[in-house]
């Protein structure tokens, strides 16, 4: 346990930073996982709409600082190449 004044103050600081970064990245992954059952489930049109909002919400985790902007970057690519499949599979 810290014994000084600074160091209490920091678990206290760090703690709340570590709550609310949780919210953040647990909805980015809701809304990949979500993006992700809609181009399993073939409609693109839902698809589209489910990605353009995973996307959006890593943007907003990176604005926040709370993902590395490389990390959400892989991310992003990685729905959009799956998105890309079913689109082209539709064609």
């Amino acid at each position: 346990m810290a014994n000084h004044k600074s160091a209490l103050k920091r678990i206290r600081s760090s703690e709340k930073k570590r709550v609310r970064n949780r919210i953040v990245i647990s909805k980015a992954r809701t809304e990949i996982r979500d993006a992700r059952d809609a181009i399993t489930a073939g409609s693109v049109k839902d698809a589209q709409a489910a990605t353009l909002e995973a996307i959006r919400t890593l943007d907003k985790a990176v604005s926040k600082g709370i993902l590395h902007s490389n990390n959400a970057a892989r991310r992003k690519s990685r729905l959009m190449k799956r998105l890309g499949v079913l689109e082209a599979g539709t064609k």
